[in-house]
């Protein structure tokens, strides 16, 4: 290691002590174990340009550890980011550009959201199986434009995570030659050493999973780390993981070493001594050496070079292959084909939801030919294939339909991780049950505001036999509960397809269909078309009265029975509305007065009918309101049974109204 190197190192840790110091809180000892990996993969290893960070053909670079996001802060802003000293010194401030953990969409030169441990290195395989489907869509002999890593720092923390496990299995059995993960293997968590509660051997863990496994024995020696990432890069067959000892806060007079520094600030004292042992030319927070910043700014003249480079070989690729261009711009501008929703297919014939989403996906991906995805390991009970999309395996690489296994957390992290590279539109199935498997990656998708469907099937006590553990009650109820997650529920098949389009046309957020098992009527449309449930509630049947005296609200496969009580309230008399609702998420979306006509008078009453708990309902009932639903477990029995049971029925309806109407 050159003089200039160490010091072009040591800024890296220096910005991160003070950083940590002047806000108070942090965690200063990983950035400063880690700034010679950081600055090796940095200024030699990583093909991006500072000065685009939306350079598509740039390698990913995931702080999977992402409460040492000081690091990468520091090393976005010594190589030319749009990330200030000023904003080094916000670090962790309301509103700066610095928060505590890294944000996509917030920060310069950030790929994806982390903190929640094991996160990041799931959403890296989404992306090195992005970048490997569009390369073999585009490329040609000659003309390589989708050609990039994926380069990883990941903690202990994310590798003690069960979704590591799911997702390094996966990238292992796809053979992602282009994944490099880089484990800080410092023994060291929060509570201490890491022997308190794992004695897990990565290296052995990772080669069992088919991955190609490298050992670095000093965090400080760049020579032997360059070798290991070249080392990486050069194994095409295999993702790689480069095990990297090193001591957490290195250079801190009594804190190096220890889990002191890995959740804390070091102390002023602490930080002069580190200063010191690194005979860091000044004590001066937030310091950076001249000479050292001319030489971290070459990162960004070598960046803008290389992408100037890339640019020809694309316009020689557009010379050559014009329409194949076109497809990769529009693609990798998230925008999708003219003419994808048209000729959607006219479902007008009784079945369940899932097996009418199964239409209209293929229907789709006939035309949007960036639609991949599959299910953990459900795809015939999602219906979730492309018919003919084929695998997307190892040795088929531009297959469509991705076999996640059964591990939907790793599923939803990765299809996060697709949708973060661009390029490709990600889908992914269960049961409904467990999309609690799913939840870290589904919040996080809402954070980010990543544009994935997921497709939940069996989605109520009607898929029967299978009982409490299957059916779910809370979970529709719950998903609603996340912010910026769309909720959809269509109530028949032709419902179905017009949401499945609006899931497509989003592309601020993830979207879900819950999708029933059993087969459900295809309601009568003398009135409202299903267009009209893409604003998440609509008047679906009228009453025979200018005012209704009644108004039930329900979702999907409940809506049939909210149209046989209306049938018999209003042979009693009883001016009654149905109104679908497939989307609390849309029509909370509406204008006031959209949402006043439909629910119709205060004076109304309000039912819901709903095969889940009936919490939350009472948004929307007003104060003469009922609930018809589910508060307890489910039970195994046929479908039919069930709905009797817990009283789901055209009967229960009735005499919610009925008791209303009397009080």
């Amino acid at each position: 290691m050159t003089d200039l190197e160490r010091l072009c190192i040591d800024a890296v840790r220096v910005l991160s002590m003070d950083a940590v110091q002047k806000a108070n809180c942090g965690h200063p000892g990983t950035p400063m174990a880690l700034a010679p990996l950081g600055y090796s993969v940095f200024t030699k290893h990583l093909t991006h340009n500072p000065g685009n960070p939306a350079w598509t053909n740039r390698d990913r670079f995931v702080l999977s550890v992402g409460h040492a996001s000081m690091l990468i802060y520091s090393l976005l802003h010594l190589s030319g980011y749009d990330v200030s000293l000023e904003d080094i010194k916000d670090f962790r401030q309301l509103g700066s550009r610095t928060p505590g953990h890294p944000e996509v969409g917030h920060t310069a030169g950030v790929e994806t959201t982390t903190g929640p441990l094991g996160q990041g290195v799931a959403n890296s395989v989404g992306m090195a199986m992005a970048e490997r489907w569009l390369a073999d869509r585009f490329n040609r002999p000659g003309h390589e434009i989708v050609d990039h890593h994926t380069i990883v720092f990941c903690s202990d923390g994310d590798l003690m995570e069960g979704i590591s496990h799911e997702a390094a299995a996966i990238a292992g059995h796809q053979k992602l030659g282009k994944l490099i993960w880089i484990f800080d293997d410092n023994e060291i968590t929060i509570e201490g050493s890491t022997n308190l509660a794992s004695s897990t051997d990565q290296g052995a863990r990772f080669a069992a999973y088919g991955w190609h496994v490298v050992t670095v024995e000093d965090g400080n020696d760049l020579a032997a780390i360059d070798a290991a990432i070249e080392a990486g890069k050069a194994e095409d067959q295999r993702p790689t993981l480069v095990v990297l000892k090193t001591q957490i806060a290195w250079g801190a007079p009594t804190k190096a070493g220890t889990a002191g520094s890995h959740g804390a600030p070091l102390g002023e004292g602490e930080i002069a001594g580190a200063k010191a042992f690194y005979n860091y030319p000044s004590q001066e927070p937030f310091f950076v050496p001249e000479e050292a910043r001319a030489e971290w700014w070459k990162v960004a003249e070598r960046g803008a070079a290389a992408e100037a480079s890339w640019n020809v070989r694309f316009e020689a690729y557009r010379g050559a292959f014009p329409a194949e261009a076109d497809e990769y711009e529009r693609m990798m501008a998230g925008d999708l084909p003219e003419g994808w929703d048209a000729d959607l297919p006219e479902l007008t014939e009784a079945d369940a939801t899932r097996n009418s989403s199964g239409k209209v996906l293929n229907a789709l991906a006939a035309r949007i030919p960036e639609l991949i995805g599959g299910s953990a390991d459900l795809g015939g009970s999602n219906k979730t294939d492309i018919q003919e999309g084929g695998s997307l395996l190892a040795k088929n690489p531009g297959g469509r339909v991705v076999h996640f296994g059964v591990r939907e957390h790793a599923m939803g992290a990765i299809l996060n991780g697709m949708a973060l590279h661009g390029g490709v539109r990600p889908f992914g199935g269960t049961f409904l049950i467990f999309s609690d498997y799913m939840r870290p990656a589904v919040r996080l998708a809402a954070l980010m505001k990543v544009p994935a469907t997921y497709v939940w099937t069996h989605d109520s006590i009607g898929l029967g036999e299978d009982g409490p553990t299957h059916q779910p009650v809370e979970q529709l109820m719950t998903l609603r509960m996340v912010p910026n997650l769309m909720d959809l529920r269509p109530a028949d098949p032709a419902e179905t397809a017009v949401l499945w389009a609006e899931a497509l046309r989003r592309t601020d957020g993830p979207a879900f269909l819950s999708l029933t098992r059993q087969k459900v009527p295809a309601l009568e449309r003398a009135g409202a078309p299903a267009g009209e449930a893409v604003h998440g509630a609509y008047i679906l049947e009228e009453a025979n009265a200018d005012v209704p005296k009644v108004v039930l609200l329900a979702s999907g496969s409940e809506v049939q029975f909210a149209v046989e009580a209306r049938a018999r309230l209003e042979e009693e008399g009883v001016p009654t509305r149905v109104v679908s609702m497939p989307s609390w998420f849309l029509f909370e979306r509406q204008s006031a007065a959209y949402r006043d006509t439909v629910l119709g008078p205060d004076s109304a009453v309000r039912v819901s009918v709903e095969a889940g708990v009936t919490f939350g309902w009472q948004h929307w009932l007003g104060r003469r309101g009922r609930a018809v639903g589910i508060d307890e477990f489910g039970a195994s029995a046929p479908a039919e049974e069930l709905y009797r049971h817990f009283g789901i029925t055209t009967e229960a309806v009735v005499d919610a109204v009925q008791e209303a109407l009397s009080s």
